[in-house]
């Protein structure tokens, strides 16, 4: 090679993280996934600093807490729920799980209450466990899509709560 020759040239292509198309490659979980463990830990590292004997009345706050700074329409929803559980199923006890509304038995989530901003959904869903009793032969519903509370609804949900916590 010459002094006047220039070497051959790099490939000018940036990789994804660079050229900022980062949030378009796939890592396994999407952004609210990502922000749903997240909040996971947190709540794990909270629960273990607290008192045993707080336990029911700190978790009590913090659903309180989460369910105030849903939209208005899943804040309703979540509200009625809340006050469902607590009357059909008071063994339970309330805690946050992966930063959604839950009730725990023997510390074990039971039942939760995912908004419909949580992951960007249409509806929010009341879930359930397998640590819930609702098992039904080979084949049964462990999550349920929720748009509005009527007495029908609400009768059904009671009847899945107390089935689940028994």
């Amino acid at each position: 090679m010459t002094s006047t020759q220039k070497p051959a040239q790099k490939s000018t292509q940036k990789s994804a993280r660079k050229s900022g198309t980062a949030e378009k490659s796939f890592d396994g979980f999407t952004a609210e996934e990502r922000e749903a463990m997240k909040d996971h830990a947190k709540e794990l590292k909270t629960s273990a600093r607290r008192s045993p004997r707080t336990a029911r009345a700190d978790g009590e706050s913090d659903v309180r807490a989460k369910i105030a700074e849903m939209e208005d329409a899943d804040r309703v929803l979540a509200e009625r729920f809340h006050e469902i559980v607590g009357t059909a199923a008071p063994q339970l006890t309330p805690r946050l799980w992966y930063g959604m509304p839950a009730y725990a038995r023997d510390g074990k989530v039971v039942c939760f209450f995912q908004s419909a901003q949580k992951f960007k959904s249409r509806y929010a869903t009341l879930g359930f466990s397998d640590q819930a009793n609702l098992d039904d032969g080979a084949l049964w519903p462990t999550s349920y899509a929720l748009t509005e509370l009527t007495a029908g609804t609400e009768a059904q949900i009671i009847a899945l709560i107390e089935r689940a916590a028994g």
